[in-house]
Parts: structure tokens; sequence; C-alpha cells
């Protein structure tokens, strides 16, 4: 958050006095803490693989610990259980945020609060809410003081409420009372607004259709009919989705599409008009932020998901034409490279199956960093040029390590005992190429394209290597204005009536036409003026698919932290991420091996974390039946 208002400039608090929230100040505070706690969970490395891993985006890498074996569900770890699901992080996050928010809606109107301030606590009450029910199935509404009210009993049983409770009582209705009163336009730069709650309604709107409609027979739980209390059907809910997220889209306010999907991801541009609500980082302040700007700790409030998809390119070796071997690409605080920390790898279908055109759809190259650099004279060394492929010579600033990812072409991979080669990684020699490259079937846990749009940024790098090893200083993007094409695209495909010119196709197309036009290539590192816009459109089907609407979602979210939750609502889970391909951990692992998972209906609904279990005053019996069925002892 920009530091343009005194309310959000308040520090948050970890405890709060009840009597606290009866204040002007225990308002403006509570309402920081609010966007503050969005940190928690959006650039928690935890949360990103309890969103990610596992799913058609990615898989576990060389490096991984049992957060992210177990996350995969494809035997490399343990049984996804109460204990190990990372899905933890959000209920210890969200109830604690509810709670608070509770507190300011109850309270503000006393201490002389305006309407749209309250708005922005209904807005994050809901948007707790609905992020728990996606997640787990039905959630208390009642934390112990009764149903959405500002909780300061010390009650330790709990009753879980169902899923048509949950949106009928808490999502709908806050977020109703949101688009009424918050304002067209920000207060401040990152506050909420109309459309920030449109977004999330139109959404909120379209999962529970699909709840309703429930196509592959997922079930649900606490058990319920699948009725709605309000006595209406998935259609009716897809059609309040569509015309929500097109209401938004006509009517913009303070948000609007960048004109490349480079200029939404380059860091230099961050909170730009296409962010409409984000967990915000900078590089002023450390107690801002809550973490240091010199090493980070691993945990919220730090943003470090960069870190889990960052292979340790480090390692890499070549013969410098005077300090013998060295590192050539060193870790550096730029958006293409960061801490190495090789948790998250990509699976091959991503670049095989949807990320597919390289030179013409943009999405690529302004999503992964797929060219490194050589910059070994940050880190102290002289040399003019290192030993390159082919016996070539590679200069200081020029690439010496590509994926080539298109077509099929005839690489040379190392034939040494151990594969490692010159690069000591494994990558292979192209003729006539002078950077060693790996092709997409040589993808492996070891080494992968990394996830530039996420990389850090630093105002203050200098000359040097910079900072690499603090959590990244950038805001961590939550809602943008795209994702309501996409949200009104697929309640059209799932039978909402639609306005002319604004069809499925028509609303994917806006944003395939603007992931035609390039002004930059990012891992050519050069300009690159060129629109293709014509091309991609009229590539687009005749008639569009959930799987389309998916691919298209992948494209313009990759690593969004949305994943999970995508593949969970439109019941997909099992069908795009059941199977996927990828080589092994070694340097020498070119071989790709198919790796299967086992996603059962059970798993659509996440385990509650056994803390929560653990601290109820209720009988072993009713223990029991509070876990979702998929994860009962």
């Amino acid at each position: 958050m920009g530091s343009c208002s005194d309310i959000l400039d308040e520090q948050p608090r970890s405890n709060y006095d009840p009597g606290f929230f009866q204040t002007e100040l225990g308002i403006k505070g509570g309402l920081t803490s609010l966007y503050a706690n969005l940190r928690n969970l959006y650039g928690q490395a935890y949360y990103f693989n309890s969103q990610e891993t596992g799913t058609d985006e990615y898989t576990y890498a060389q490096s991984a610990d049992g957060n992210f074996k177990d996350a995969d569900v494809s035997g490399a770890g343990s049984p996804l259980n109460s204990t190990n699901c990372r899905a933890d992080v959000l209920w210890g996050s969200a109830f604690s945020n509810i709670n608070t928010a509770s507190g300011v809606i109850e309270n503000a109107t006393a201490a002389g609060m305006s309407e749209a301030l309250i708005a922005e606590a209904r807005f994050f009450r809901a948007f707790d809410y609905f992020n728990l029910v996606q997640t787990f199935g039905g959630v208390p509404l009642d934390l112990g003081s009764g149903e959405l009210k500002f909780n300061t009993s010390t009650s330790r049983t709990s009753v879980r409420n169902t899923v048509p409770e949950v949106y009928t009582k808490a999502v709908f209705p806050d977020l109703l009372t949101a688009i009424n009163d918050l304002p067209e336009k920000p207060r401040l730069t990152g506050a909420l607004t109309k459309n920030v709650a449109r977004l999330i309604l139109a959404k909120a709107y379209l999962t529970y259709g699909w709840w309703l409609e429930n196509p592959n027979g997922i079930p649900t739980y606490p058990e319920c009919s699948r009725t709605d209390p309000d006595g209406h059907d998935a259609k009716w809910y897809y059609q309040q989705a569509y015309d929500i997220a097109l209401d938004a889209i006509k009517n913009p306010g303070a948000y609007s599409l960048q004109p490349t999907f480079y200029d939404v991801n380059v860091a230099t541009n961050d909170r730009n008009s296409e962010c409409m609500l984000y967990a915000d980082h900078n590089d002023q302040s450390e107690l801002y932020n809550g973490g240091s700007f010199s090493y980070g700790s691993g945990g919220a409030p730090d943003n470090f998901v960069s870190w889990m998809g960052c292979w340790n390119y480090t390692t890499m070796t070549a013969e410098g034409n005077t300090s013998g071997v060295i590192n050539p690409v060193q870790r550096e605080c730029v958006q293409a490279l960061g801490r190495p920390w090789t948790r998250m790898a990509t699976p091959q279908e991503v670049f095989t199956k949807v990320f597919t055109d390289v030179e013409k759809d943009s999405r690529l190259d302004g999503t992964f960093t797929t060219t490194f650099y050589t910059n070994w004279k940050k880190g102290g060394k002289s040399d003019d040029y290192v030993e390159g492929a082919n016996g070539s010579k590679v200069y200081y600033g020029e690439p010496f390590l590509k994926f080539v990812l298109s077509g099929d072409p005839a690489i040379t991979y190392p034939d040494d005992p151990d594969g490692r080669g010159k690069t000591n990684g494994g990558a292979g020699e192209m003729a006539g190429e002078n950077a060693y490259v790996v092709g997409t079937t040589g993808i492996s846990r070891l080494k992968y394209p990394m996830l530039w749009k996420q990389g850090p940024y630093r105002t203050d790098n200098g000359s040097g290597l910079g900072q690499p090893n603090a959590g990244s200083t950038r805001p961590y993007v939550v809602c943008k204005f795209s994702e309501l094409y996409l949200v009104a695209a697929e309640a059209a495909v799932k039978g909402a009536s639609t306005q002319g010119g604004y069809s499925a196709r028509e609303l994917v197309n806006v944003l395939r036409a603007r992931a035609g036009k390039w002004r930059w290539n990012n891992n050519g590192n050069c300009e690159k003026v060129a629109d293709y816009s014509k091309e991609l459109t009229d590539a687009t089907p005749a008639t569009i698919t959930i799987d389309y609407i998916l691919d298209e979602r992948m494209r313009e979210f990759f690593g969004e932290t949305m994943r999970w939750f995508d593949l969970a609502r439109t019941q997909t889970w099992e069908k795009r991420a059941g199977q996927y391909t990828i080589c092994g951990s070694g340097a020498g692992d070119h071989t790709p091996q198919v790796f299967t998972r086992t996603i059962t209906k059970d798993m659509y609904l996440r385990p509650i974390p056994q803390g929560q279990i653990d601290g109820l005053e209720m009988t072993d019996a009713e223990k029991d039946a509070y876990q979702n069925p998929g994860y009962r002892d």
C-alpha cells in the first residue's frame, strides 16, 4: 500500500483488546491489519505450494522437502493429511482476519466511520470466507459469539456450516453491500473499489454455480443437498457471474488492461492499472515490510514465492579466459534470477500443451525466464569471456544457457558418466548456438524455466548483484482486471446469456489480441515491436470449451496462487493433472518420465488442520465428524 493515508500507515497490531474496536484508532488499526493480512497468504510460499504443486502448473523439484512432495500426490511423499497439507496456512490466517473484520463492522458506525470504510471490512470478511469454502467446504460462521459476530468468547467448540450457508449468509451479502458502498476509484493507491468486489463476487457466483451443478459427482461436507436456499439454480448463478463481470468491464473506473502482457508483469511497472488488489511491499522500509532487506526469513510476511521455482542456476560452471573455472551466472537480485531454492518445477506439458506458441503469443516470454545471461563481473571476476557451446566464446552479458521450447531440436547432451558435461549442469549443445541448451523434453526436476513474472526487483541494486537472499520487495498481485474477461467467458460457456460483442470467444480474444502485441522480447533482451493479434484471435476456436478457458487462465495467470481453485471449481483436477511428464533430478537426466497422481473425489476438499481439531473441546467422535471424510483416521 502506498503511504498516502494515515489510515493505512498505522502499524497493524498482533493483539486487540475488544474495547479497542470501539475507538476511531481501533477501527483504523483494524482496517490496516486487513490489508496487511494479505501478506500472510500471498507471497507466502507454503500457501503458494498448496495452490500450485500437484496441479498442471507445478510438481516438486530436485531440492523439495516433504511440503512439496506431499502436495504433489504422486507417491514421492506421504499422502495428504491433516498434518502435512499446507492449506493450514489459510485456515490459520483467515479466521483471525474474519474476526477483525467483524469487529470493524460492528463498531465502526458508532466510532463515526463511513459506510465506505465499513465496506472494506465487509469485502475482506467475504474474501476470506470465499477462500475457506473453496478449500475446506463448509466452515464455521459462529466463532463463539454468534454467526458473523465479533467473537470475544473463549469457546473451544465449533460447528461447521454448510456450503450454501457460507455463500448465502456470508460471502454474497457482504460482497453485495461492498459493491454498493465502496467507491468507484480507490481512496488511495491499492485500496478497495466496487470493481474489486465485483470481481470476487462474480468468481463466487461462478464457483457456487459449479458447486450446485456438480457435474462430476464430487462430494461435499458437511453433507447437504445441493439446493440453493434462495431457490436459484446453477444457471442463474452463471448468469449473475457474467452480468457482474461484464458490468465491471464496461465500467472500469480506475482500471484498464495494459497494452502488452510484458507491461503487466515487468517489475518497473508494478502497481499498474491492471493490478486491482495486492499484498504490498516496498524497498524503502523494513518496518513496512515486516522483514529484512538483506536476508529473508522464509516465512510471512516476506514475499518469497519466487524462490520456490528458482533452480540452482549458480552451480553452472565454465572455463574463463583468465580465471580458470568460474560461475558464469551468479546469484543476482534481478527479475530474471533471484535466490535459488529448487522446490517446484514445471512439468513438460506446460510447454507442449499450453504455452505452445513461442513466436506470436508473448505470454510465454512474459511469464518465464528461459535464457540465462552471464553476469560474472558483478561477482568480482574480470574475465572477458568463457568457453561456450561448440567451442565458442561467450562474452560478458551474453546468453550462457537457453531453454529451446519450440520444435524438436537436435540437441547433444553430455555423455560423461554423471552427465554434467562442461556446464556442470547437464546442458546440451545445438548446431550454430553459442549458448548451451535444454530442450522441452529435457526439462527436469533439476533445471527448468523459472517464473520471471514473480522475480525480485530492487531499486537499490546499484552495479552489483544486489541482495537476492532477501524476500522480494515487490507487491504480490491478488486481483487483476484481466481476470474479469475470463470469469465472464467461463460463465458464458456454462450457459449464461451473452450480450452483443461479449460472447465467450470475443471475451477471450480481448486478452489473446493483447498477447499478440510485443514491445520487448524479454528473454532475447531486445526490442521486439510486433503485432500478431489477428493471428492469435483467428486461431481461437469457434466454440470455446472449459478446457480452453483453463488453458487461457494458465497463459494469463500461471503461478499466481489460484490454479488449484481453478481445477477444483471446474472439477477437472484429476483430468488435467492426473499425469505429467518430467525428467529426473540428476544433471544427466534427460529421459522424460510419466508420473501418475492419485487424485480422488474426496481430495477436492482439503483437510481441516490437525491443530484446529486438537484444540476443540469435543469428544473424539465429534472431532472425527468435524474432519472432511477423505482425511479421517
